[in-house]
């Protein structure tokens, strides 16, 4: 009867453990701005961006609506300086980035 108990015991938390270690979308959307933004952008809710005239993506939702940068995303992120390199983001990448843009609100 233990040994029983033990086995399903065993079981379950090898079908959940898995699911418990998966990154969430707001994770990997960390990971995407710490890989391809943080050289320029703070990518957290306190540090200052190392180049000044970026700004923290912690203030990107005062300019934009941060589910309106989706498409912007998609299409390829061009801007008016040399400095920044073109982004275009797959969906699953765009969702992840906007989420965790979203905790920096």
């Amino acid at each position: 009867m233990l040994q029983s108990a033990l086995r399903h015991g065993l079981i379950g938390l090898l079908l959940v453990t898995p699911a418990l270690a998966a990154p969430t979308a707001e994770q990997r959307g960390k990971a995407f701005a710490r890989a391809n933004c943080a050289r320029c952008h703070a990518i957290d809710r306190v540090s200052k961006s190392p180049v000044e005239i970026a700004p923290p993506l912690r203030t990107l939702h005062r300019r934009y609506p941060i589910d309106s940068l989706g498409e912007a995303l998609a299409e390829g992120i061009y801007t008016g300086h040399a400095d920044m390199p073109v982004f275009e983001l797959n969906p699953d990448q765009i969702h992840d980035l906007l989420s965790y843009l979203k905790t920096l609100e």
